[in-house]
């Protein structure tokens, strides 16, 4: 069985990516795709299920694990909480031949790419600051402040899109799902994948 692929996926906040995601997941019907679901230190929040949104852990349990060197990638973010990725989950998803999808900001791509510089990522960039502002808006979620916040930090986000090997610009949600699709296909064929994914039939055919 070949190993599935590792996806960075980043974009500023309102870009799409999360709907991109959520999209590509309900058209995945072999159960080969899905979410790397992170570990926090932070409380549940109403709605929230342990192992489905994340792995809720004491800070002390958090810290042992960052001792450990179980993080793929991890941080301390406002208010004190830790977030990261258990190296351990993503390593057993990938022996079972699923793609995982690191929902994770440019910082936390830098710290995955140090460790594995085979990783595949993909940044999502909006059609214009205007529709990003506007998407920020119609969500209803945000005070003027806080998307004043978020517009003046896409920009810096947004800076860093030519550290990813594919670029998607979300102006047509069915466009940029298709791209996000062929992008994933393409990975699929690729020799390396192709070379254990059909070892079988490959030594047939060139068997003497």
């Amino acid at each position: 069985m070949a190993l599935g692929n590792l996806y960075i996926i980043s974009a500023p906040s309102g870009a799409g990516k999360s709907s991109l995601i959520s999209a590509l997941l309900e058209q995945d019907n072999e159960g080969k795709m899905m979410v790397s679901v992170s570990h926090t230190t932070r409380s549940p929040r109403p709605g929230e299920t342990e192992g489905v949104h994340y792995y809720f852990v004491s800070q002390t349990e958090f810290e042992q694990l960052i001792e450990q060197n179980l993080f793929l990638e991890y941080a301390k973010v406002f208010g004190g909480n830790y977030y990261g990725t258990s190296l351990p989950a993503i390593e057993k998803n990938l022996a079972q031949g699923i793609d995982v999808f690191l929902d994770i900001d440019w910082q936390g791509a830098q710290q995955i790419r140090a460790k594995l510089p085979s990783v595949k990522s993909i940044f999502i960039l909006p059609p214009s600051l205007a529709e990003l502002e506007k998407r920020l808006i119609g969500r209803g979620q945000d005070s003027a402040a806080v998307i004043a916040e978020r517009m003046s930090k896409a920009v810096d986000e947004m800076s860093h899109y030519d550290e990813y090997d594919y670029v998607i610009v979300n102006d047509d949600f069915a466009q940029a799902l298709a791209d996000l699709r062929h992008i994933l296909r393409a990975e699929r064929l690729t020799t390396d994948y192709q070379r254990t994914q059909n070892a079988v039939l490959i030594n047939q055919l060139l068997a003497k």
